[in-house]
C-alpha cells in the first residue's frame, strides 16, 4: 500500500458519451499522485475501448473489463481489490471533479487525522457549467446520524484504507449508502465534511415524485434487510429521514 497514493474507483457501463470528460477531470487535478482503476462492466458500446486508450497514454490509468455484466457494486469491488493506494476515492464515469478536489480533501484528512471524509457538490443535467444548487452537508455523522438521512455523495467520499482495510460494497440498491453505514457501524468512527464545492453529479431525468417514493421504499429496505433494525427502530429512523427531506426541500438543513 502506497501512503501518498489515492486510488480512484470508476465503474463504467455504456458510458462512451461521458467517460472522457470524467477522466479529463482527473487529469487536471492539482494533486497528481493518483491511480485510476476503470472497470468496464461488459458495455455494449465503446466505453472499454475509450478507457483502454487513456490507459495506454497515461500510466496512472488502468482499464479492466468484466466478462459479463455484474452490476456497479461488483465493478467497484474489483477495482478496490487491485487498488494500491492508502486512500480510496470514487468517481462514476458520468460525473466530474473540480481541479482542487483531491488536493484539498487529502490535506483536510491529513491535517485533522480523519479517516472518512466527504465534500459538498452540485448536480447538473446536461451542462456541468450550469450546475444546480449546492448540496450542503452536515459537519460530521456517525452511524446513527447517517441512518436519519444520507447526504454523503459517493463521488465525494475519500477513505483511509489503514482504518478500513476490508471495504466491500454489497449487491443491494443504495450500495454506497449501505457501505458507509457498515463502515461507521463496525468502526465506531465518524465521517467528516469538507465544506467546499468540489464535484459535479450528473442527475437523471426521473420523475421527482416517483424518485422520492422509491427512495423511501429503498431506505426502509436498508433498515430492515441490511442493518437488521427492528420494525420500531426502522420507523423511527424513516420518520427522521422523511422530515429531514422536507426541511431540505424548503431550504433548511
Amino acid at each position: 500500500m502506497q501512503d501518498k497514493l489515492v486510488s480512484i474507483v470508476m465503474p463504467a457501463y455504456n458510458s462512451e458519451e461521458f467517460i472522457s470528460d470524467a477522466i479529463a477531470s482527473l487529469q487536471v487535478q492539482t494533486y497528481a499522485d493518483w491511480e485510476l482503476i476503470i472497470v468496464d462492466d461488459a458495455s455494449a458500446d465503446m466505453t472499454a475501448e475509450i478507457g483502454q486508450k487513456y490507459a495506454v497514454a497515461d500510466s496512472r490509468i488502468q482499464c479492466l473489463r468484466q466478462a459479463y455484466n455484474t452490476g456497479v457494486a461488483e465493478a467497484r469491488n474489483r477495482a478496490i481489490r487491485v487498488a494500491q493506494g492508502r486512500y480510496l476515492a470514487f468517481l462514476d464515469s458520468d460525473d466530474l471533479w473540480l481541479p482542487h478536489k483531491l488536493e484539498h480533501q487529502l490535506a483536510f484528512m491529513q491535517c485533522n487525522e480523519y479517516v472518512f471524509t466527504y465534500t459538498e457538490y452540485r448536480q447538473f443535467h446536461e451542462d456541468p457549467a450550469i450546475p444546480g444548487a449546492l448540496i450542503r452537508t452536515r459537519d460530521s455523522v456517525n452511524y446513527h446520524d447517517l441512518l436519519k438521512g444520507n447526504d454523503i455523495g459517493c463521488l465525494t467520499v475519500m477513505l483511509d484504507r489503514k482504518a478500513f482495510p476490508h471495504i466491500e460494497m454489497p449487491h443491494v440498491r443504495h450500495e454506497d449508502y449501505v457501505t458507509w453505514l457498515n463502515l461507521l457501524c463496525t468502526s465506531g468512527s465518524r465521517a467528516y465534511a469538507l465544506h467546499e464545492d468540489l464535484a459535479r453529479y450528473r442527475k437523471s431525468t426521473d420523475s421527482l415524485t416517483a424518485s422520492k417514493r422509491r427512495s423511501l421504499i429503498w431506505t426502509w429496505q436498508v433498515y430492515r434487510r441490511t442493518q437488521r433494525l427492528s420494525w420500531m427502530k426502522s420507523l423511527y429512523y424513516l420518520l427522521h429521514y422523511a422530515a429531514r427531506g422536507i426541511r431540505k426541500h424548503y431550504g433548511r438543513m
